[in-house]
């Protein structure tokens, strides 16, 4: 029986485990942190439970293959339960909201009342939504051995994107905002995500919800990963928590296993590197094994950046259906990282009655952080002292801005937690504390990275960095992929 070693613990090195184990492998998972699921997780403060990842899941609508691999690993199946996301997400700027419902029709009719003068483009946005609902991951098999027919089949069966990426793939956020004549619909659509994104994005994003294909697994990102970690143990895979690959172990042009970071060493057949890639090549593996389309991707970073988050959770003493949703509102200026924000949004938890102690709710903010806010948070952290000190300063003054904009949550709102880059970087060694893999902005070509790495025989990545735009999706999908191209492997 042959042994793979994997490395890391998250949804990418959890999956490939699975499907080997399911295979006939003998497979041993090594995860730096004392549990597992990567940056899938979340954790309590003082009985709240506050939600780390994620804000939907795609792969939720049954019929896909991206489906399909969820109920296979344990994520999705018989028992978990779906919260159904009624709305998107909403802005408001000068008293007015418009808000991005599940129901896209009542989506339109909000902004056709809001602004007739844009009709045309908001009936243009809407139908293409509709069109970027069939937009699916594609998990069958790495790119790379597709042949002609599965391009074929792959391309019918996602049809419609092509109109979808023609009319929408060669412009960012702000240019597809600049559509608008209404400042609010303008506003709304640079609120949900930065303006250097490409348009389409968006608009998939979007359809994700309204087509039924981007619901929240009850217990959240936590729950689910035990889930995956429970399913790989009952097909026998051994995973071993609090430890820290130190290397892989080299010979000519095999990997001979893996050397921890407390001395011992681990034989293998084939080693699967599930982690960042940055930290894999930087300190896993010499970097000149290192794919030349991930080298691009690294060293042009104006036209390949990564995007962070810091964020805060708060404790709300009461329910307050008014909240549900995320609603995104303008504040007066607050300098977060290095930059001045003047917009910040609010996700309500309470969906899920778990995540918070019965008559209350949980409350997160997030704002989006640029390299040179992660660039500011590093130096701080320098000074571990000054960097607690000005984290839960922002954050009382976040929260101060909440009040604001709610003052029914006066003397009910309190920081129950605060994590910025840093914290992914200190946790998951992520690349510039980036919790999604690269932008793929206008300027960039898109590039998909093969899982093999050349020059080595049997060592294969697995990471959500290796195509855009990363996520859950995307681990899930790599993981599969390096397990078929070792269950494929007609030499072992």
């Amino acid at each position: 029986m042959k042994k793979v070693v994997i490395i890391g613990g998250g949804i990418a090195g959890m999956t490939a485990g699975v499907l080997l184990q399911k295979a006939g492998f003998q497979t041993e998972i090594y995860e730096k942190n004392a549990l597992p699921g990567g940056l899938c997780t979340g954790w309590k403060r003082e009985g709240y439970f506050i939600d780390n990842c994620i804000h939907w899941l795609t792969g939720t609508r049954p019929g896909s293959g991206l489906h399909e691999l969820w109920k296979e690993i344990g994520a999705l199946g018989d028992g978990v339960e779906l919260h159904k996301k009624e709305m998107f997400f909403s802005s408001k700027l000068d008293g007015r909201v418009l808000t991005f419902w599940r129901d896209k029709e009542r989506t339109r009719k909000e902004m056709l009342e809001l602004s007739p003068e844009d009709e045309k483009e908001i009936n243009k946005l809407i139908d293409y939504v509709s069109m970027a609902e069939n937009m699916t991951v594609p998990v069958e098999k790495p790119f790379d051995a597709m042949n002609p027919i599965d391009f074929i089949k792959l391309g019918m069966s996602m049809k419609e994107m092509g109109k979808v990426m023609k009319a929408y793939g060669n412009m960012d956020m702000k240019e597809l905002a600049m559509r608008f004549k209404n400042p609010l619909i303008r506003r709304a659509i640079t609120d949900y995500m930065p303006r250097g994104y490409q348009a389409y994005a968006f608009l998939v994003s979007y359809a994700t919800v309204t087509g039924g294909n981007g619901d929240i697994p009850a217990g959240g990102s936590f729950k689910m990963s035990l889930r995956v970690a429970q399913k790989y143990k009952e097909y026998g895979g051994v995973l071993h928590t609090n430890a820290e690959v130190e290397k892989i172990i080299l010979r000519g042009k095999r990997a001979e296993g893996i050397l921890l970071k407390s001395g011992a060493k681990v034989s293998a057949d084939f080693v699967i590197c599930a982690c960042d890639t940055n930290y894999t090549f930087h300190k896993l593996l010499p970097e000149a094994y290192m794919p030349g389309g991930l080298k691009k991707m690294y060293e042009e970073r104006e036209k390949y950046p990564v995007n962070s988050g810091f964020q805060i959770a708060y404790a709300v003493d009461g329910g307050f259906g008014e909240l549900t949703g995320t609603r995104v509102f303008s504040c007066e200026p607050l300098k977060v990282g290095s930059r001045s924000v003047y917009c910040m949004s609010v996700q309500s938890y309470d969906y899920d009655p778990d995540f918070a102690p019965e008559g209350k709710m949980i409350l997160q903010s997030n704002f989006s952080q640029t390299e040179e806010d992660y660039r500011y948070w590093e130096v701080l952290y320098a000074d571990k002292e000054a960097y607690r000190k000005q984290k839960n300063k922002t954050a009382r003054a976040a929260m101060e801005r909440v009040v604001t904009e709610y003052p029914f949550l006066a003397g009910k709102l309190r920081v129950l937690d605060v994590w910025t880059p840093m914290t992914y970087t200190r946790y998951c060694n992520s690349y510039k504390g980036a919790y999604m893999s690269f932008v793929m902005t206008r300027q960039a070509k898109s590039i998909t990275v093969p899982g093999k790495v050349k020059g080595l025989d049997n060592v294969l990545l697995a990471s959500q960095w290796l195509m855009g735009p990363g996520g859950l999706p995307t681990a899930a999908a790599m993981g599969k992929f390096a397990a078929w191209r070792i269950i494929k492997r007609k030499d072992m």
